[in-house]
């Protein structure tokens, strides 16, 4: 059986949506129950939040072993439903399907966790060396991925911080996206009126800075409102399908409608308005999204016959310059 206070758990985020499905969740399993907040994930140990304290507890190996399988793990922002042993110890029993869901992908297309439940995303981005609008677009794919919806910060003052106050009321959750030495930290020290989180100065060669933030963690502003600080990401891969990759570009895929060719491919076709009207740096960068994309949905089978295939293509062109060289 599950009890809780909303009231508490709405001061770390709960909304009527996500505690109608713990309910439904809790009916499954039976027992008495506690409904509780990820604020940190460790390599087998999670930390919850009951709205008025944080507690330790351990993933249990089904649920662990269901979620690897589903292709996803337990991320800081998930709701979790957790029980005690006899002598105890805590164990989170089920995860309750999250409202939102951000996730990002490696070179092998495998899925890492980034949050869940959040409702914007701050992308902060420094005016220096940092600023990099490539990096931008690929962090607006991955919002718009999870129904997230973005805001892009440029600053880490207070003054900056005051300009989206509005989204940080009560039972919202926004989480910080980045790069290393970008602010982060430092905006959400300023979120929370403390030194909470630990800053590092910035490289002044290249504006780049020390991973000061090791582990995403869940933090509770003054407004009511939760902000997940996050580490900044070495390698961002979106975890986005070709849909909506085009809404997140929206101009390249209005322009496409007016190409020459149904099946333009935007690379230097004849009649190509999208070549002719779009930034040709941002114009690369899509296709190379859309290349990752496609090439995330492939099964093991299709990505082992895709990589002879680049190989049996390399030693052809091996060939035929080794002929070219011998004819001159």
């Amino acid at each position: 059986m599950l009890h809780f206070d909303f009231d508490r758990l709405h001061r770390v985020g709960l909304t009527t949506t996500l505690a109608e499905r713990a309910r439904v969740c809790a009916a499954d399993l039976g027992d008495e129950l506690e409904l509780l907040r990820v604020t940190s994930v460790h390599r087998e140990t999670v930390q919850l939040h009951d709205g008025a304290a944080e507690t330790s507890a351990r993933p249990l190996p089904r649920l662990a072993h269901e979620l690897l399988e589903a292709g996803t793990a337990l991320a800081v922002g998930d709701w979790v439903l957790a029980s005690r042993d006899a002598s105890g110890q805590r164990w989170v029993r089920q995860r309750v399907p999250p409202s939102s869901h951000i996730a990002r992908r490696d070179d092998d297309g495998s899925r890492h966790a980034v949050v869940s439940n959040v409702d914007h995303a701050l992308l902060v981005m420094g005016l220096d060396d940092d600023f990099n609008p490539r990096r931008l677009e690929r962090y607006l794919a991955l919002a718009h991925a999870s129904g997230v919806a973005p805001i892009v910060v440029d600053a880490t003052d207070p003054a900056s911080a005051a300009s989206f106050a509005h989204v940080a009321d009560g039972g919202r959750t926004l989480v910080l996206l980045g790069s290393s030495g970008a602010g982060k930290s430092t905006l959400s020290n300023t979120l929370m009126g403390a030194a909470v989180q630990d800053t590092g100065a910035v490289r002044e060669h290249d504006g780049r800075g020390m991973h000061t933030t090791t582990v995403r963690s869940l933090h509770r502003l003054s407004g009511g409102a939760c902000v997940i600080d996050t580490p900044g990401l070495r390698t961002l891969r979106p975890d986005v399908d070709e849909a909506t990759l085009a809404a997140s570009f929206e101009d390249i895929e209005k322009l496409s409608a007016q190409c020459r060719f149904r099946d333009c491919t935007h690379g230097g076709e004849p009649g190509c308005a999208a070549g002719e009207g779009v930034d040709p740096d941002r114009l690369r960068n899509f296709q190379k999204l859309l290349r990752e994309s496609r090439r995330d949905t492939l099964t093991w089978v299709e990505r082992r016959q895709q990589l002879s295939a680049w190989k049996s293509r390399g030693r052809e062109a091996r060939v035929r310059m080794k002929m070219k060289r011998s004819e001159d």
